[in-house]
């Protein structure tokens, strides 16, 4: 009988709603900032949960290639039930917290090796073993998956901290992680040959024979010769800066500092998650027809102007709606065509390891602007210069991105 629904498909569906999760529990931070600093059980100042913040966003990074190694070696399934059980681990402990320690290494630390191990290399290790077509399309759905955690959890989050504070908020996540065990342990599977198919459109030979030898030789090895890869990750360092870094973890308190409620401004991180979910597919849908290199530019520089305009709007709610709208639209569209060129430089099979380097950049630039955001606002009394700096490294990085090479470069690097 002949298969109607790729069951491909089906393993993008449970592992959208591993992301997605996963997206959430990274959104939390943000969102829980300014009740934590009003919590009568602990006396956390702003700079201490920011660098508590950073470290999560430092272990979120350093997780991604490792266990983007580890998903080559030992498959995404195993990867995801671990990732969903140190999710619920940390948001139990995070809920009882109340040292500094405990801050750091449970709300830090542990939910950020934890939320790394999905919403890393997940989505780019599925979308190159299930697809040879369609590929920048599953990488955009993954990618939408990430704003749709932002657009579901951020006004939820906000919710429950008012309705039932933000310690019972994080139990809440907890729960929801130990749930989604269920589907992983039912429908996931690790890749095409575990239930004998081919993957979606595959035709055969698709891996050139130097692909295939820099994956014997050792990719890393070999990878950090390449240009190529410098500039892919620093360009995905700029990536992390300008998104989870200073508007993940800071918008909520910037708009609090100019009197804007806390709904309010939950109210726009939902706008900006709703464009970034239509802005993440239709990326998917342009990387298969237009050169990712001149994508990277474009979305960019649309970046760096809308965080150079934030300052400006944010005592207008139609300003503040427009710079939703314009950030949104690129908050996650520079995934598809980084991990298309990640695929065509240095091999569809060396995705997950290459790519999750590439993403440990982007968290190191997330860490780095979530705690300087926090310094500048406590040393300037505002985040209108974070914001600046982050616009202009944005233009920076448009930049960068042409300077990229689209050909393959793994025939240039030296075997010896």
């Amino acid at each position: 009988m002949r298969q109607k629904v790729f069951f491909g498909w089906v393993v993008v569906a449970v592992a959208f709603g591993a992301v997605l999760l996963s997206a959430g529990v990274r959104s939390a931070p943000g969102v829980f900032l300014v009740p934590m600093l009003a919590d009568s059980q602990s006396s956390f100042t702003r700079p201490v949960i920011s660098a508590a913040i950073a470290l999560g966003l430092v272990f979120f990074g350093i997780a991604a290639p490792v266990s983007g190694w580890l998903m080559d070696k030992f498959g995404p399934r195993r990867m995801m039930l671990v990732s969903m059980l140190l999710i619920a681990t940390a948001m139990a402990l995070s809920s009882r917290l109340s040292t500094e320690f405990e801050l750091t290494w449970f709300w830090g630390a542990l939910s950020g090796v934890a939320t790394g191990i999905t919403g890393g290399v997940l989505g780019a290790t599925i979308a190159n073993r299930w697809f040879h077509q369609r590929r920048s399309l599953v990488v955009g759905i993954f990618g939408a998956a990430g704003s749709a955690g932002q657009l579901i959890f951020v006004p939820t989050l906000n919710s429950l901290a008012v309705n039932i504070g933000w310690r019972n908020g994080a139990l809440v996540l907890g729960l929801l992680a130990l749930a989604m065990i269920v589907p992983i342990l039912i429908f996931m599977r690790d890749s095409p040959s575990e239930i004998g198919i081919q993957p979606y459109g595959a035709i055969g030979g698709l891996e050139s024979k130097t692909t295939k030898h820099i994956a014997d030789k050792g990719i890393m090895r070999l990878v950090i010769r390449s240009p190529q890869f410098w500039l892919l990750a620093a360009t995905f360092f700029v990536c992390g800066a300008t998104s989870n870094g200073i508007i993940g973890t800071h918008f909520i308190a910037h708009t609090a500092d100019h009197g804007i409620p806390l709904a309010t401004a939950s109210v726009m991180l939902s706008i900006l998650g709703a464009t970034n979910f239509a802005g993440s597919l239709a990326s998917g849908w342009l990387c298969e027809r237009y050169d990712p290199r001149k994508l990277l530019c474009i979305y960019y520089g649309f970046r760096g102007l809308s965080l150079l305009l934030l300052p400006v709007v944010t005592d207008s709610a139609i300003g503040l709606v427009l710079f939703s709208v314009m950030f949104g639209l690129d908050y996650i569209a520079t995934v598809p065509p980084t991990i298309a060129l990640c695929a065509d430089t240095f091999g569809r099979k060396n995705v997950g390891t290459v790519y999750g380097w590439v993403f440990c950049a982007h968290q190191i630039g997330a860490a780095s602007a979530a705690w300087l955001g926090g310094l500048a606002r406590t040393f300037f009394g505002e985040y209108g210069s974070a914001f600046i700096v982050a616009g202009a490294i944005g233009l920076i990085a448009a930049l960068l991105a042409l300077m990229i090479r689209r050909s393959t470069t793994v025939s240039t690097l030296s075997f010896s």
